[in-house]
């Protein structure tokens, strides 16, 4: 378990709209991390939305920690730093297709020339 003054949460946490298999099972986290985010998320999230207010020293610098993330020094920071990224941020989307090249003019065929010929043979019949 981790050694810390943070206070862990009365239930675990979850995140099933995002981690809906769990946090390791997504590949994105550690089993430790998993546990980190499991036991003290809740009093992360509260921390963050201001329905918790600090206890410790060590919940104040997280509040820190969440106005600018480049604090992050401790591993329960850079594990709640790194779910919000993965949960929060945008997914890269990467397409196989690259840029068309442009059409040439050869690839086309003029078939108003070939409708209007039609249509006057007809009209001799």
């Amino acid at each position: 378990m981790l050694e810390t003054a943070f206070r862990q949460g009365k239930k675990h946490f979850y995140d099933n709209k995002k981690f809906s298999r769990g946090f390791a099972k997504s590949g994105d986290f550690t089993l430790a991390e998993e546990n980190i985010l499991t036991v003290y998320g809740e009093t992360m999230l509260g921390l963050e939305l201001g329905t918790l207010t600090a206890e410790t020293q060590e919940e104040a610098q997280f509040i820190n920690v969440l106005i600018n993330p480049d604090l992050a020094k401790t591993k329960l920071e850079k594990v709640w730093i790194k779910y919000v990224r993965l949960a929060r941020g945008r997914k890269s989307f990467h397409t196989l297709h690259g840029h068309n090249k442009p059409d040439d003019a050869s690839d086309y065929v003029d078939t108003d020339a070939d409708n209007d010929a039609i249509l006057s043979h007809q009209e001799a019949s």
